[in-house]
């Protein structure tokens, strides 16, 4: 699970406009870095024209996935990550990053012009989010009962191996306790014959 960048865009009016972006390309050699970083800007700006006001949606190119929530008020929010990449995280995710940015930058600042603008929360969100399991809540719970199930799992077939245990120690004590009786019998009547009177 990998994003690869975060972006807020200004779509109303045309042509979109890139306000802010922050991006993580470590895991591309450096040769590559540029190239894929501008993929990613074009990709970014043609899923936003494409998108309609109000709406989310994912669109899948190569090994990428491009999270979009094109919102009503004139701004567009778009993570880039890899296809394992949890949906509502995402969606989280740029839900909180966009409602920020409209706190941190009024609309008169981002409406018109060529403008880019500062939002250095960004790239603390990248590198925080990075690990969705971490970042998020439901997630960190769901991981966490996962790990007490297995624990449970485990506990619970020691204590059918030991159960089982139990069992085969019971057949064996009642086995013992009959070849015990069978012995005493036997060396009862041993004794019997070779009583003198």
């Amino acid at each position: 699970m990998k994003l690869y960048s975060i972006s807020i865009l200004r779509f109303d009016p045309k042509p979109v406009q890139l306000l802010c972006t922050a991006s993580d390309l470590s895991s591309f050699s450096f040769f590559q870095r540029s190239t894929v970083g501008e993929f990613m800007t074009f990709f970014t700006k043609t899923v936003t024209e494409r998108t309609n006001p109000g709406q989310r949606q994912d669109v899948e190119e190569s090994d990428y996935v491009f999270h979009v929530y094109n919102r009503s008020d004139g701004l567009c929010g778009v993570i880039a990550s890899d296809k394992e990449y949890p949906l509502r995280v995402a969606y989280t995710l740029l839900n909180k990053l966009l409602d920020e940015f409209v706190t941190k930058n009024p609309r008169h600042k981002w409406e018109s012009g060529a403008v880019t603008l500062p939002f250095p929360e960004l790239d603390t969100y990248l590198s925080k989010y990075q690990d969705p399991k971490q970042a998020d809540t439901i997630m960190r719970v769901q991981q966490e009962l996962d790990e007490t199930k297995d624990v449970l799992h485990r506990t619970i077939e020691s204590v059918l191996a030991r159960g089982e245990k139990l069992d085969d120690l019971i057949a064996r004590s009642d086995n013992l306790s009959s070849q015990s009786r069978m012995f005493y019998k036997s060396a009862k009547k041993q004794n019997s014959c070779c009583l003198i009177q």
